[in-house]
């Protein structure tokens, strides 16, 4: 696997991240806000989340990004309730 391999992370952001030794996650969320901010309209952010999950995850389970595009994943897939005025 080498940077940009996966067509969800052409810049390589999220391969990198992983990469960096000790990496912290207040150094995370900026990569992956970097990240998220650079997916084209219209395509699958989830879809994509999911994606580096499963090719990371299983080798990454406790890198501060894993926790990152968990939570991030959760967080799209909740629903967005509109409190009432």
């Amino acid at each position: 696997m080498q940077k940009g391999d996966l067509a969800c992370d052409p810049r390589g952001l999220i391969y990198e991240a992983y990469r960096i030794d000790g990496i912290l996650e207040v150094s995370c969320r900026p990569i992956f806000l970097d990240w998220a901010l650079g997916v084209p309209a219209g395509e699958d952010t989830v879809a994509h989340i999911k994606t580096m999950l499963d090719h990371y995850g299983p080798d990454w389970p406790d890198h501060p990004m894993t926790g990152l595009l968990r939570a991030g994943l959760d967080k799209m897939a909740t629903p967005v309730r509109r409190k009432r005025r």
